[in-house]
């Protein structure tokens, strides 16, 4: 039983993806998402057999359905769905791998303050219409409140979950302060968007979008979960160190991956919290701390999770709720939850 879970899980995606495609203001039957995305998908192949063959090679796919169709499938909600999947991916993981790194199970890129302060650069980069760009500056100021957070926990030499749990509060409030006074001082026709953006959603996804993101936050999770037995020697704590694990190194080379991860999915879809928290938690209960098990399940769950609650989100009311109220609303009960079932503390 427990097997067939985790093979469902793992191809979960695969039916959030097609599921999310048929629902909207617009239905599309699920036949002809599933005949429109296989013929698009032999029209690319077609188009670059014919490149690499100069013409010799070339079959041509036409795709009977309406326009309307295509134009909905294609233009708009395919890059947001796929968006969507990679961001999940992202923000679970992001959690996941904090969680192991500090033994602590209450910890994400949302409570240490890494979103808000991946939010702050990329409101800034927004707000002044700076040219070095919105996910450059998100990722300097992740990085930066990853440095804040760590130095203000580190009491008598050593980090505690309750430390860095304030610490990382304290930082979100810094840096929320600092987008706040940003607004403040911004124009009109700016506050609104950025005000918007920050609230966490999909609405603006286009392949653009998906083109800049797809590659970073894929790498960034092959790279994790290619290194995901280490996490399982991190989660030994100083007892890694009298092994000679060097785990200064290999902390510092997960926070380096999981702010860059973190950073771009802020930069496009602005602030969306609880995610890392509910989504590895909830694997975990299930298969257990191995993180061999861990990180493949949070990926595909986390994409699976994300893409069904923008669906819920733009499909239940007349109007769009922004995804970040929506998972908000979800997280906050569950953090309650967790905070009193594990006490602050790792082993509960």
């Amino acid at each position: 039983m427990k097997r067939l879970l985790f093979l469902f899980l793992l191809v979960s995606p695969i039916f959030a993806f097609f599921i999310s495609l048929c629902i909207g203001a617009y239905h599309i039957p699920l036949s002809a998402i599933v005949d429109m995305v296989v013929l698009k998908t032999l029209q690319l192949i077609s188009g670059i057999l014919a490149k690499i063959t100069f013409g010799r090679i070339d079959f041509a796919v036409q795709i009977p359905y309406p326009s309307v169709y295509q134009t909905i499938l294609f233009k708009i909600r395919l890059p947001r769905v796929i968006l969507a999947m990679i961001v999940g991916s992202a923000l679970a993981l992001s959690g996941a791998v904090l969680q192991a790194i500090f033994r602590n199970p209450l910890v994400n890129s949302y409570i240490l303050g890494i979103s808000a302060g991946a939010a702050f650069g990329a409101a800034l980069a927004i707000g002044l219409s700076l040219s070095l760009g919105v996910t450059p500056l998100a990722f300097v100021f992740a990085i930066l409140a990853v440095f804040l957070t760590t130095s203000l926990a580190k009491i008598g030499g050593r980090i505690t979950p309750v430390s860095l749990v304030l610490a990382g509060v304290i930082v979100n409030a810094f840096f929320s302060a600092l987008t706040s006074l940003l607004k403040f001082l911004m124009e009109h026709e700016k506050l609104a968007s950025v005000v918007y953006w920050l609230m966490g959603s999909f609405a603006d996804a286009e392949w653009h979008s998906v083109k800049v993101a797809f590659p970073v936050i894929f790498l960034g999770c092959a790279l994790i979960y290619m290194m995901r037995w280490q996490l399982n020697v991190l989660s030994f704590g100083e007892e890694a160190k009298i092994v000679g694990v060097e785990t200064e190194k290999l902390k510092f080379a997960f926070i380096i991956i999981i702010s860059l991860i973190t950073a771009v999915s802020v930069a496009f879809c602005g602030i969306i919290g609880w995610v890392g928290l509910m989504v590895p938690h909830i694997v975990r209960m299930a298969f257990g701390p191995d993180h061999k098990t861990l990180i493949p399940l949070t990926i595909t769950v986390g994409a699976s999770f994300m893409v069904l609650a923008d669906t819920l989100a733009r499909s239940v009311t007349t109007y769009e709720i922004p995804i970040g109220i929506l998972t908000t609303i979800l997280g906050i009960p569950f953090f309650a939850y967790l905070l009193r079932k594990t006490g602050g503390g790792w082993n509960a």
